[in-house]
């Protein structure tokens, strides 16, 4: 039967017992990872969010009551124990941070019993993470999530202290907002008091930190939620956490200031990195060029060649008629890799086609310098010694090349040097590379919507130079905008927003608003500048992947406490799920199902 503390307060964590407590009585609560039952000697490890420590129970210590509450222990038990720290009378331990001692226990209380666990409660856990996500609960107990949600804390502490010293004032923003779909879907909230009408969740703060600078704020910054109903990988959520800022009287290179400064500040105090300031910076045009990437992992080379002016007058179709509908030809080497098996090389064919490709060039240059080609026939062997020399290859080495719009090859290529690093493990696990990538295009032309849409969002500041070309040629306008890379993620990014209403009307109609329409999705922002706006800009960082870069998780569900799963559910609480009819009769809601098979 379960116990009270009655008048019981824990004296310390776990981990927070060494040697230099040898002696004291203390008072320790946790749960029971493990209990050994050597017949007059009990062991049982006793573990709290700080760490393990070893407690032993003894008849001729505890008492014949004691001796009997310990025998009954077991794994998840959560208990209160009393006793006096001792030096360890065995084998140290030295992976324990307490592994030098031991606590002899007088009396140990049963606070709270427990069934046995699906699964067993350690790092690195190789459970199905279904099963753990159901029991997350359980989950969250484990050494390792521990560890990382702490560190989030620190890390969150960290950034407000950092703000606060550099003047940003902490302000929250609305949660229901007013739909603005310019984007990734909205998640809507319907209004009881006003049928009909929804809110929509915050995709981030935008409008409303804008707003904060025309209200002469100055410096904002939050810790902000965020919703964005799209489709999940790895590194995304349906609910996501950022580091947003704005900051007023300000252009590009303040803010990428104001944001290395804060990320070499929690780099370091979390993980004891030391990030090198400033932070290397690369223009668009250049990180596509060399990497086909707008976030590339620098850590290792295999940089895409152009080789478009070489072949343009070669005899293979595939190369030549991709040149002729105005895309390119581009090339990455493999160093070291002319003898890799066939059934290899189609299986990077087949990941390229996943990224859109109709297949993959593949030219072998053999140890003894002949040629092992899927086009050799095709071209003569000056061409092919040609394409081998603008392609820096040597003996041994396996070039790869993709033919198509340049958009699809750069993407195509820059997923596939990614892809060969992490299989022959060329990718160095220990580097943090940062990197600002800068200039990008201010609009992209949509195929399925026939339009420009923008790059970033539509307040983003064209680059001066370039504001003459926003009527002319919209696609060549480059913004003052910036991302910031941390070893081929995009960490977060930003841009100096448009703050004169001309340019900010312009824009909008670029993209295809009427003024009307623009007015009636964005007036009281458009309003706000008619009364005397100041130039600002703003930066938001990815907090949740920040976090899972810096502990070195794979996805930031191991840094999220509560987490979505792929299709946007929850296998603890089974959200989303069906409510009442009374309360959407409330809502005044009706629901028009699609049956499945129609589906």
């Amino acid at each position: 039967m379960a116990e009270t503390m009655r008048g019981l307060k824990r004296t310390h964590r776990c981990g927070e017992l060494s040697l230099q407590n040898a002696g004291e009585i203390v008072t320790v609560m946790g749960w029971v990872q493990k209990q050994r039952n050597k017949g007059g000697i009990i062991f049982v490890d006793l573990r709290d969010r700080s760490g393990l420590l070893q407690i032993i129970f003894e008849g001729s210590d505890c008492g014949a009551e004691h001796f009997a509450k310990a025998e009954k222990l077991r794994s998840e038990f959560v208990v209160a124990v009393v006793g006096k720290v001792e030096k360890r009378s065995g084998a140290v331990n030295e992976n324990l941070a307490t592994g030098e001692i031991e606590i002899r226990a007088t009396q140990v209380r049963i606070l709270s019993e427990a069934d046995t666990p699906p699964f067993q409660i350690e790092a690195d856990s190789k459970t199905k993470e279904e099963l753990r996500l159901k029991y997350r609960y359980l989950d969250l107990r484990r050494p390792d999530l521990q560890r990382n949600l702490m560190l989030r804390s620190k890390i969150t502490s960290t950034i407000r202290a950092y703000m606060a010293e550099e003047g940003f004032l902490e302000i929250e923003t609305p949660i229901l907002n007013k739909s603005t779909p310019e984007g990734a879907r909205d998640y809507l909230v319907p209004s009881r008091v006003h049928p009909g009408t929804f809110y929509a969740l915050p995709q981030s703060p935008q409008i409303f930190k804008q707003l904060l600078m025309c209200s002469g704020y100055d410096r904002y910054f939050q810790i902000a939620k965020c919703f964005r109903d799209e489709d999940l990988r790895a590194d995304r959520q349906p609910e996501f956490t950022q580091v947003d800022l704005e900051m007023s009287f300000v252009d590009v290179d303040d803010v990428i200031d104001a944001t290395e400064r804060m990320v070499q500040r929690v780099s370091r105090e979390a993980i004891g990195l030391d990030v090198q300031l400033p932070i290397p910076r690369m223009t668009w045009a250049e990180a596509m060029e060399r990497f086909g990437s707008d976030k590339p992992d620098t850590r290792f080379g295999m940089e895409l060649k152009n080789v478009s002016e070489l072949v343009k007058g070669c005899g293979f179709g595939v190369f030549t008629s991709a040149l002729e509908n105005g895309g390119s030809v581009r090339g990455i080497n493999v160093k070291g890799q002319a003898e890799m098996p066939r059934k290899k090389i189609d299986a990077l064919v087949e990941f390229a086609k996943g990224y859109g490709a109709k297949g993959l060039a593949y030219l072998s240059v053999m140890p003894d310098g002949s040629y092992k080609s899927s086009f050799a026939k095709f071209m003569t062997e000056d061409e092919l010694k040609a394409l081998v020399d603008a392609m820096d290859g040597q003996a041994g080495d396996l070039l790869l090349f993709a033919a198509d719009k340049t958009a699809l090859v750069w993407s195509v290529l820059g997923a596939l040097r990614v892809e060969v690093a992490k299989q022959l493990g060329l990718i160095d696990e220990s580097k943090f590379n940062f990197l600002w990538v800068t200039e990008f295009p201010l609009l992209e032309y949509s195929e399925e919507e026939e339009r420009f849409v923008a790059m970033h969002h539509p307040f983003t500041m064209p680059m001066d130079e370039d504001l003459k070309y926003l009527d002319s040629d919209p696609g060549r306008v480059r913004a003052k905008a910036y991302d910031i890379v941390l070893n081929g993620v995009e960490l977060g990014g930003g841009s100096v927003r448009i703050f004169q209403s001309d340019v900010q009307e312009k824009m909008f109609e670029v993209l295809g608003f009427t003024k009307e329409e623009a007015y009636e999705r964005f007036g009281f922002l458009l309003s706000a500048f008619k009364y005397g706006v100041p130039p600002h800009a703003g930066l938001a960082i990815g907090l949740d992947r920040f976090v899972m870069l810096l502990v070195g998780a794979d996805n930031i569900r191991e840094v999220i406490a509560f987490p979505k799963v792929k299709d946007a559910s929850c296998l603890m609480t089974n959200a989303p799920d069906k409510v009442d009819t009374k309360q959407l009769d409330e809502l005044q809601i009706a629901l028009a199902l699609v049956d499945e098979k129609e589906a």
